[in-house]
C-alpha cells in the first residue's frame, strides 16, 4: 500500500527495547515526539518493553512514565505490533488483547531511538531490512562494529586513527587462563578502566587504581557482557563531535565539538550517574575551548571515524585531547543521547542545526537512502 502524493510521511518512532539503557530511550522517545514537526510527518510511537514486546504507545504515556523520579520501564498492555516480513506491504500488524488482527498505516520509515544491544547494535537493523522498511542511522555491520569496543578500534586502527592501549578479555579467557590475563592487563600500567565491550551509557565501567580492585570489577563487567576491553587510563579532556551525513554520498558534516567536565569529587570519570541521575557532578561546555586548529583538526577525525566504521545518519565521536596535543579517539556511538539536553543535539544548535531541523534531516536521509547493499 502506499500514500497518495499530497500525503505526509509515516514514521514509526520506536523506544524501550530490551537493553539497560531502556529508560533512556523513553527519554529520548519524549524529545523527539516534542520536537518533530507533526505537520509534515504522521507519527506512530512504538514502545518496547524490556522482555521484547513491542505495543502501540504515545506522546502521554511517555511524558507519565518519564516524569516518575526512578528510570521508567514501558509496561505491556494494549495493541500489540508485529512488524511485516517481505517488500510489498508496509503496514504494521496489529493484534489486540483478544488476539484480534488489525493493519495499522503503512510506515515509510522507521526511527529507532534505541540505545545499546537490541537497538543499536546491527540486530534492529537487519530485522529493519528483512521487513522492507527504511531506517534512521546506521545499518547493520556499521552499527555491529561501533557496538562492540573491541571491534570499533580495530577499524580505527585500520583507518589510521590513534587509539589508546588496551586488552580484550573474553569470558573464555577469564574461565581458562585468569591469571594470564591479570598479567596482559598489568601491563596497561594503572588506573585501567575495565569495560563491557558492548554495553552504553557507561554501565558496568569501573575505574581500576590497583590491581586488588580488578577482579571485582571485571565481576562487575562480566554482569553485563561476556567480552570485556580492558583500556588503559589517558590523561585528557573528553571532547565529542557529532557526526551527520549528507545525501548522495557527499562527504559527512562535523559540528563543532563539545566538552564534558566532571566536577563532582563523587565521579572520577563520566559513569551512568554522572550522566543521567547526579545534576552536579558533569558540566557541558559546547562549543569546547579549543585552539582553532585543534577544533578543525577534531572535526576532520570525527568524519574519519565514522568512515571508519561505514557509518550513515549519525554519529557522535569521542576524544581525548591530551596535554600534549594528540586527540585519541575513544569511541563512536551510532546511536548518541538524543534527548533535549544530550550532547549531540546541543553540539549542532551551537553550530546551526535546530533540534526539530536535526530531526528532519535525519528522516530525510533515511527516505532517501536504499534498503539492501549499498
Amino acid at each position: 500500500m502506499t500514500h497518495a502524493v499530497d500525503s505526509k510521511p509515516t514514521v514509526a518512532l520506536l523506544c524501550g527495547g530490551r537493553s539497560s539503557e531502556h529508560s533512556i530511550s523513553l527519554i529520548t522517545a519524549c524529545g523527539v515526539l516534542g520536537a518533530i514537526d507533526h505537520e509534515k510527518y504522521n507519527v506512530v510511537t512504538i514502545g518496547i518493553t524490556r522482555d521484547g514486546k513491542w505495543y502501540l504507545t504515545d506522546e502521554n504515556q511517555l511524558k507519565d512514565l518519564t516524569t516518575q523520579e526512578a528510570l521508567a520501564t514501558f509496561p505491556e498492555g494494549g495493541q500489540q505490533v508485529f512488524l511485516p516480513l517481505g517488500a510489498g506491504d508496509n503496514r504494521l500488524r496489529l493484534v489486540n488483547e483478544n488476539d484480534e488482527l488489525e493493519y495499522g498505516e503503512p510506515i515509510d520509515v522507521v526511527f529507532p531511538l534505541l540505545h545499546g544491544p537490541f537497538g543499536e547494535d546491527g540486530t534492529l537493523q537487519g530485522l529493519l531490512e528483512m521487513a522492507d522498511l527504511k531506517y534512521v542511522g546506521c545499518g547493520v555491520t556499521s552499527s555491529a562494529v561501533a557496538m562492540d569496543k573491541h571491534f570499533m578500534k580495530v577499524a580505527f586502527e585500520a583507518a589510521g586513527l590513534e587509539v589508546g592501549p588496551y586488552e580484550v578479555i573474553t569470558m573464555r579467557q577469564w574461565a581458562t587462563d585468569a591469571q594470564g590475563a591479570r598479567e596482559r592487563i598489568e601491563k596497561l600500567g594503572y588506573p585501567v578502566f575495565v569495560k563491557p565491550a558492548r554495553a552504553g551509557s557507561s554501565f558496568g565501567i569501573t575505574k581500576v587504581d590497583s590491581a586488588d580492585q580488578l577482579d571485582a570489577a571485571i565481576e562487575e563487567a562480566h554482569r553485563f557482557d561476556p567480552k570485556l576491553v580492558i583500556e588503559a587510563g589517558i590523561v585528557g579532556r573528553e571532547i565529542e563531535c557529532a557526526v551527520l551525513d549528507t545525501a548522495d554520498n557527499g562527504r559527512p558534516r562535523a559540528s563543532y565539538p563539545g566538552e564534558i567536565v566532571v566536577q563532582d569529587v563523587e565521579h572520577s570519570f563520566y559513569d551512568f550517574e554522572a550522566k543521567y541521575v547526579s545534576k552536579t557532578s558533569a558540566t557541558t561546555q559546547c562549543p569546547a575551548d579549543l585552539p582553532g586548529s585543534i577544533t578543525e583538526k577534531m572535526r576532520e577525525l570525527a568524519v574519519e571515524a565514522f568512515l571508519a566504521v561505514d557509518g550513515e545518519g549519525l554519529s557522535r565521536a569521542d576524544f581525548f585531547y591530551t596535554e600534549d596535543g594528540r586527540l585519541v579517539i575513544n569511541e563512536v556511538n551510532t546511536l548518541p543521547g538524543f534527548t533535549p539536553i544530550s550532547m549531540y543535539k546541543t553540539m549542532w544548535e551551537n553550530s546551526g542545526i535546530q533540534y526539530p531541523d536535526l530531526i528532519d534531516e535525519l528522516i530525510t536521509l533515511a527516505l532517501k537512502r536504499p534498503l539492501g547493499l549499498r
